[in-house]
């Protein structure tokens, strides 16, 4: 397969995220940069995979603290996603709600408000059973 096939990608980001779950926040940026950087030349920018990394980075901003370079990541996600998948796919949602909960942190709450409402609309709407746990939470933080 070799270190630019795209199976190798995902166990790259997936690699990524298991440092993050344990708190290695460098050892995950470098494979989060690995996966996307790869997965840009292999799939495109706007390939879902590549924006998929491009949110977990975005994440992984977000808890250490770069709030510039977290909502960099998840607009540059939410837009491709809203043009790759559409504006209502359950994956868009789930970059929406991440914004939200960075506005939130940030103390930009009618910002907030608006990512988690429309996260919760889109899941209604789908009726994809996700609208209630996390993204109802979200609102209620606000």
């Amino acid at each position: 397969m070799g270190p630019e096939h795209t199976s190798t990608l995902g166990t790259v980001n997936n690699l990524g995220n298991f440092y993050a779950d344990q708190g290695k926040m460098a050892e995950a940026e470098a494979m989060y940069r690995r996966a996307l950087e790869g997965t840009e030349k292999a799939c495109g920018p706007e390939h879902p995979s590549t924006l998929n990394t491009a949110n977990n980075l975005g994440v992984l901003y977000k808890d250490q603290g770069k709030m510039a370079e977290a909502e960099a990541m998840f607009r540059r996600a939410l837009e491709g996603k809203e043009k790759a998948l559409g504006p209502e796919h359950p994956s868009t949602l789930d970059t929406v709600h991440n914004l939200g909960i960075l506005y939130t942190d940030q103390g930009k709450m009618a910002e907030a408000e608006a990512m988690y409402r429309r996260a919760l609309e889109g899941h209604e709407k789908a009726q994809d059973g996700r609208s209630g746990s996390h993204v109802s939470t979200g609102v209620g933080r606000v």
